[in-house]
């Protein structure tokens, strides 16, 4: 079978109603691009916006993408059909005219049959409408266009079918493995055919086993063939050693070569209890997970490999063992990534079931559409080693109801039909499930705290309101309300069909539900980040419980405000334009580690060392608005002119018994680390701030900060060489350093990009949550003292000179090779 990269040579155009009369007159506005492209990102952001914050004020709209390409003679009676990794949102498929399909999940991968349709030894014309003109239709960024890759398949007389081999790990251990390989062979001929199938499994290029079957096919006919190996001594996948195999499945006729398909996967063991939690390979593994939305920061929704695959990496160096595709099944490139750096998944099939979120979400389409992309999703997810949970809803508001807990059992039931080797769980919410019940409950709650305010926030109505109530929902309050009984007989329906209880925002619960369910494991699906020392004792001191996923791990764009910190008296959820992104990451929108993550870390156990953070100096005084998803405004950082002889106040973040602090080598006192941190009142001196860690009056751990001196520009790639395929990319972090490596985030400067050579710009912005700059511009300022610039490959070997200039003076550059694409 051909399996060709189909992202070249496209045209996208802004549909207005008018595109027929306009491609007539000859004054369309058309743009050729490269897949995957994201059209959304670049719309100009309006206040007016029918999204608001929730798109972080991007419009949506109609696009029309086509690509003329020619399908030769020797492609006809073959089977031929075309792969959409994602289109947002509806998506009309078009090939010489002729209607393919309509595919209404924006998140799903679908396959059209284009055969029938084709102009052989001709040109032909494939257009796609990606319809994301009904707005508001998601609670945050979604993108538009086809912004994932296209596939072009074609078959053989005898060919496998796309997912249809499949490797199952029966048993495993340092010794032996027991694997069952399953592969579809299908016949498009018109005759009997006598083929053989051959199998090899490699490691790191290296022939571990192969074998062959003969198969004799009638016209037409589907046959599934069986494999059985024993693997001595194998590479064992896990997250701390994500060992890697290949399997090439051949379909040979004599010596000739009919089609192949190569499945990376790994050999691993899985098994989930209330006893044991997770194990992998029969050794408990607690969940560190990180919750994240499918965008790419400023690239938008664009799924290039390399971003997938630069944030897997920064979420595991961060400390993150698990992701949860949020909230929408995941792409192929993101679980490549997570399967390269040992980093498990929890896949999610949607944020609404058939009660809307949004006048035009998925809702609408939801009845008849379940069961084929939960069969799309086991097929694209079934051999990689990271998928370990399938998560069949979102704080579904009817998850409460007799008809909620049924859709639930009809969903997990088929994924345990398609997969039975993985499990199921459902992110459940009290507020959403409650229902009927909520009054009851919420008359208890203000009974018992009859002091505490009521929510407050703008004019932000839908999700806003509700992400608005919801900042009631912690604290000693929230845990009267996660156990409430009411809420109990609520949940108890999903909780029952469920293979392990997933839990939004009810920490409250997580030991009750050992006590009600003792024989199923328990999940945080989704937390405050700011209560990861409470919730990771939980996980620690608890067996059935199996881990936590923090809200979130990384920025991301849309349901902007949600941690953004007000000091002119703005509401959070109250869609403030130009806010963009929600800003509550452990990670900010360019990656970089804020100082939530390192106390993370040292929860965790996996940072010994101290770290410290400072409130920003430049809000001294001031109050800020405040939600459970906000840790502090604070920064590692000692240089803060013009703010000398101020009092700063500083966070050591420590798993020591006691801490001191030194100012320019004096000791400013040791203190004893509660709940991870100590904290002091520092008057604001130029020079080095260090922190040193004492467990038994021992030194074990110290980190410092110094005031920058004089920093000038630096530019960072994350790699110097790329392939000429049009969809590598290096990530170039623009940064001001002095001459002992301390970067200054207090400075700001105005950055100009400029791009020459083999790539093109893709995009340059920083992490700044309300910035009114377009991220597809080559003008930045800077935001902390950073900003990004992202250079996509194009398809002609050569070299792209890069030069920043800051301040319409001092320059920078840097060269970047562009490589002939392999293959």
């Amino acid at each position: 079978m051909i399996r060709q990269n189909f992202n070249a040579d496209w045209t996208v155009e802004k549909g207005d109603g008018n595109s027929r009369m306009n491609s007539f007159l000859g004054n369309t506005q058309t743009k050729t691009v490269h897949l995957p492209y994201d059209a959304m990102i670049h719309e100009a952001r309006t206040p007016d916006t029918k999204n608001g914050a929730q798109t972080g004020f991007y419009p949506g709209g109609e696009y029309i993408f086509q690509k003329h390409f020619t399908a030769p003679q020797a492609w006809q009676g073959k089977p031929v059909s075309l792969v959409f990794e994602g289109v947002y949102q509806t998506a009309l498929v078009y090939l010489n005219g002729w209607l393919l399909t309509r595919n209404v999940n924006g998140y799903a991968e679908f396959t059209v049959e284009a055969g029938p349709y084709l102009k052989y030894g001709a040109d032909n014309l494939l257009k796609v409408i990606a319809d994301n003109s009904l707005e508001p239709n998601s609670r945050w960024y979604t993108g538009s266009g086809i912004y994932r890759p296209v596939r072009l398949l074609v078959g053989n007389k005898v060919y496998l079918p796309q997912d249809t081999v499949r490797i199952t790990t029966r048993e495993a251990d340092e010794g032996f493995a027991l694997l069952d390989v399953t592969a579809q062979v299908q016949s498009a001929s018109t005759v009997t055919e006598r083929v053989t199938l051959q199998q090899t499994i490699c490691r790191e290029g290296t022939a571990v086993l192969t074998d062959r079957q003969n198969l004799l096919l009638q016209p037409g006919e589907s046959r599934t063939v069986s494999f059985r190996y024993c693997v001595d001594s194998p590479a064992l996948w896990s997250p701390e050693n994500p060992n890697l195999y290949t399997s090439t499945m051949q379909v040979l006729e004599g010596e000739e070569e009919l089609d192949r398909e190569e499945t990376g996967f790994g050999i691993r063991t899985l098994s989930i209890d209330a006893a044991h939690g997770v194990r992998i390979n029969g050794q408990t593994v607690k969940l560190r997970g990180a919750c994240i939305h499918h965008d790419n920061g400023i690239l938008g929704a664009a799924t290039l490999p390399d971003a997938e695959e630069r944030r897997i990496r920064q979420l595991k160096e961060a400390g993150f063992n698990a992701i949860r595709s949020s909230h929408h099944p995941a792409g192929r490139a993101l679980l490549d990534a997570c399967d390269r750096y040992g980093v498990l998944v929890m896949d999610e099939l949607s944020d609404v079931w058939n009660v809307r979120k949004n006048p035009y979400d998925y809702a609408l389409y939801f009845e008849q559409d379940w069961k084929p992309t939960i069969q799309k999703m086991v097929a694209k997810d079934y051999n990689h080693p990271s998928v370990i949970l399938y998560c069949v809803g979102n704080e579904i508001s009817e998850a409460g109801s007799e008809s909620g807990a049924e859709t639930n059992r009809r969903l997990c039931n088929t994924f345990r039909e398609l997969d039975p080797t993985r499990y199921t769980t459902n992110a459940l919410n009290g507020l959403m499930a409650a229902g009927y019940r909520l009054r009851e409950i919420m008359g208890d709650v203000m009974r018992k705290f009859p002091a505490q305010p009521g929510p407050s926030g703008g004019d932000g109505g839908g999700s806003n309101a509700l992400n608005s109530f919801m900042s009631l929902m912690s604290g000693e309050k929230g845990d009267y309300f996660a156990t409430h009984p009411l809420l109990t007989e609520a949940l108890s329906g999903c909780e029952d069909s469920c293979d392990v209880i997933g839990l939004n925002y009810l920490t409250g619960r997580h030991v009750l539900e050992h006590e009600l369910h003792p024989h199923k494991a328990v999940l945080g699906t989704e937390t405050y980040p700011a209560d990861i020392v409470r919730l990771w004792h939980i996980v620690e001191e608890n067996p059935h419980m199996i881990g936590d996923f923090t809200w979130a791990g990384y920025d991301y764009l849309g349901e902007a405000g949600c941690g953004i910190f007000h000091y002119d008296g703005g509401a959070n959820f109250s869609s403030i334009y130009p806010e963009r992104t929600a800003y509550i990451g452990d990670l900010d929108l360019l990656g970089n580690r804020r100082p939530i993550s390192y106390l993370r870390e040292i929860v965790y156990g996996l940072r010994k060392a101290p770290y410290l953070a400072v409130l920003r100096m430049e809000h001294n005084g001031q109050t800020s608005s405040k939600t459970p998803w906000m840790f502090k405004d604070n920064l590692a950082s000692w240089t803060w002119p013009g703010f000398e002889g101020q009092t700063a106040s500083v966070d050591v973040y420590s798993a020591s018994e006691e801490v001191e602090l030194f100012l320019n080598d004096a000791s400013l006192g040791r203190r004893t680390v509660v709940d991870f941190t100590a904290t002091y009142s520092v008057p604001y001196t130029p020079g080095e701030l260090k922190a040193v860690g004492y467990t038994g009056g021992v030194c074990d751990g110290e980190f410092t900060l110094r005031t920058a001196q004089d920093a000038q520009m630096t530019l960072t790639a994350d790699r110097k060489t790329l392939q000429a395929n049009g969809e590598d990319a290096a990530f170039v972090m623009i940064q001001f350093v002095d001459a002992n490596g301390t970067a200054d985030l207090h400075t700001k400067h105005t950055l100009k990009v400029e791009l020459e050579g083999a790539g093109i710009l893709e995009a340059v912005g920083s992490a700044n949550p309300c910035s009114e700059e377009r991220y597809d511009t080559p003008e930045s300022e800077t935001f902390d003292g950073c900003c990004m610039a992202v250079i996509r490959a194009g398809e002609a070997a050569g070299e792209i000179h890069l030069t920043v200039t800051a301040d319409d003076s001092v320059q920078k550059q840097l060269t970047i090779l562009v490589q002939k694409a392999e293959g």
